[in-house]
């Protein structure tokens, strides 16, 4: 039973990081994007980046939460 809880928790850690992963991207070229159209100074796409990689970090962090509330529900 030790070596399921362990894979699970494996899992949840490979999910966290595939989510961050995609969040770094998306802010990358998101402000790269930003830059490139000239749509707003170089300080409003670096505040739009932080904003972009925090909400990677809170999708993160529902991930984990999620797989904790599973956890919860499953009847050993």
């Amino acid at each position: 039973m030790g070596s399921a809880i362990a894979t699970e928790q494996a899992q949840q850690r490979q999910q966290g990081r595939a989510v961050n992963q995609a969040a770094e991207h998306d802010a990358r070229s998101f402000k790269q994007d930003c830059r490139a159209d000239n749509q707003k100074s170089n300080s409003q796409c670096r505040q739009d980046k932080r904003n972009t990689k925090q909400e990677g970090r809170q999708d993160k962090r529902n991930t984990k939460q999620e797989g904790r509330q599973d956890k919860r529900d499953i009847k050993y």
